[in-house]
């Protein structure tokens, strides 16, 4: 008996030592790994997948004739989603191509006026000249005549007839003055309408211009484009139905840019800077799928800052609570395309703050727009080229006469 139970005791020695043992190395692990990785790592579930919710608004007002794009739907760039009834904004349009037509012509005859005073000017000038040549004549006829009067030499009936046709010619020349004064005010009028433009800068075109290009732009406007590719959601159109311009008809979000906006809580900022890593898991694929990314920014205030219902925290019954500050993290774009998360979804963050050598605050602006789409650009290029082409359509030989008339020496 006394050597088994000496043995059965010293069996329990060596094993409570080995589990001592065990633990301490462990315990010894565990405080290796929370000193160099662990106390650097700072994690929440507060956190949301988020990305672009475009809006879908009709900018001018119209009856729904079509819905091409449905709840769930992927749609692309430019992508037509609801039609609106284009039979007003057909005629508005046909209106100012017809408005810009006859300015371009009226434009015209106000250069072919300038012409046509140019050259009654010159005839004005022309008729000056003779005047003055006959008044010099008679002048001299009458300084001739009045030496020999006295004489006899010339009667006084002829002297007189002299001196009626020298104030018929001071008469003629004093209306011919003022012909040439007329027409010079009047070709100065017509200059002035016409100076320092041709037929297409003129602007009277270029106002009958900008009406047609907002007829254009309305009738191309009845058809909503998807700005961006992505999911149609939130649909809430129906046929027949009267919108008004600003009407929220769906949305379109873009799966393939997203997010995650992680909630830490504000005694986890001291550590957390921009750039750091960070893993990332979403609840829809569990703990299998691990994505990738990093800090890039955090919050300018709390979310109970800019809450609806702010928190009045100057009350007398006041209870301290946790503030959390959003801090957006990125995700790595082929990671997000092999494993597809929706807008809303919750994830878990961990960022590894060990490197603290990046900013707290972004202090350099955006060189570049957060998003942008050029799906609209093609309507303004086709509004420009419709214009240009109806211009030079009613132009006739209306460049070169404005050229003519507007060159240094017609306007002298």
């Amino acid at each position: 008996m006394n050597d088994s139970t000496t043995s059965n005791a010293a069996a329990r020695r060596r094993g409570l030592t080995v589990i001592a043992a065990a633990v301490v190395v462990a315990g010894a692990g565990w405080g290796i790994y929370h000193w160099m990785v662990g106390r650097h790592l700072q994690d929440t579930d507060n956190a949301y997948v988020s990305g672009n919710v475009v809006q879908i608004t009709p900018l001018v007002g119209g009856t729904v004739v079509a819905v091409q794009a449905n709840e769930t739907d992927f749609v692309k760039a430019g992508q037509p989603l609801v039609k609106l009834d284009t039979a007003d904004a057909r005629v508005a349009l046909d209106q100012a191509e017809a408005q810009l037509a006859q300015t371009v012509r009226e434009t015209r005859g106000l250069y072919a006026n300038t012409a046509a005073l140019q050259a009654q000017l010159a005839l004005r000038e022309a008729d000056l000249s003779r005047a003055q040549a006959e008044l010099s004549r008679a002048k001299d006829d009458v300084a001739r005549r009045s030496a020999l009067v006295s004489t006899g030499a010339v009667g006084k009936e002829e002297f007189q007839h002299a001196s009626v046709q020298l104030v018929a010619a001071r008469n003629a020349a004093s209306a011919s003055e003022s012909a040439v004064q007329a027409a010079r005010e009047q070709l100065a009028a017509s200059q002035a309408m016409v100076d320092g433009t041709s037929v297409a800068d003129h602007p009277a075109v270029q106002r009958a211009a900008a009406k047609m290009r907002e007829a254009y732009l309305a009738l191309q406007r009845a058809t909503l484009l998807a700005p961006t590719d992505g999911q149609v959601a939130k649909r809430n159109v129906q046929l027949g139905q009267r919108l008004q311009a600003g009407t929220p008809v769906m949305t379109v979000v873009s799966l393939n840019d997203l997010w995650v906006d992680a909630n830490f809580k504000e005694s986890q900022l001291q550590g957390l800077r921009i750039g750091q890593p960070a893993e990332l898991e979403a609840d829809v694929y569990g703990t299998k799928v691990v994505y990738h990314g990093q800090v890039v920014g955090l919050g300018a205030g709390t979310g109970a800052a800019f809450a609806l219902l702010p928190a009045q925290n100057a009350t007398g019954n006041w209870i301290k609570v946790v503030q959390r500050v959003p801090v957006r993290i990125s995700l790595d774009a082929k990671e997000l395309a092999e494993h597809p998360l929706r807008v809303g979804l919750s994830m878990n963050v961990t960022v590894d703050t060990a490197d603290q050598s990046g900013k707290l605050l972004s202090d350099q602006p955006r060189t570049q727009p957060a998003s942008a789409t050029d799906v609209y650009n093609a309507q303004d290029r086709d509004a420009e080229a419709l214009v240009k082409r109806l211009i030079a359509a009613n132009l006739g030989r209306a460049p070169a006469r404005a050229a003519a008339a507007t060159t240094p020496q017609a306007a002298n």
